[in-house]
């Protein structure tokens, strides 16, 4: 691949705009949205901070009973990189309220015939520097 194909304008726009709404989703605790945005397939795995997911239906009966208070957060850096047409990933690093540690997400994003979907997840804590 060419570096001329790593952050297309129109792409690296598309990737923003569903990530805004992945966001917006986990923190009102948009359930349905969330799930939505998972490509739904047994391949698709999420590292939380107390559990590994292997499977959209392990993630979303997770999601679906997770508490939904507490999920503010506060996004201190972020960064999207997109690689062709199809593929990107999206880091940030974020804080609550109340809590001194750092925590990081990064997701792995893939454009199918349905739109963007997150194919891997990971997130974790670090304490404060």
């Amino acid at each position: 691949m060419i570096p001329s194909t790593i952050n297309l304008p129109d792409v690296l726009a598309e990737v923003e705009d569903v990530f805004a709404r992945y966001e917006q989703a986990l923190v009102s605790n948009d359930v349905n949205s969330l799930d939505a945005l998972f490509w739904n397939s047994p391949h698709t795995l999420r590292y939380g901070a107390t559990e590994n997911l292997y499977g959209f239906d392990a993630i979303a009966a997770f999601r679906a009973q997770r508490p939904s208070q507490g999920l503010a957060r506060r996004i201190r850096r972020r960064s999207i990189t997109t690689f062709g047409r199809d593929f990107a990933v999206a880091n940030i690093e974020f804080e609550r309220s109340g809590n001194p540690r750092v925590a990081r997400q990064s997701q792995t994003w893939v454009r199918f015939e349905q739109g963007w979907r997150v194919v891997a997840a990971h997130v974790s804590w670090m304490e404060a520097a």
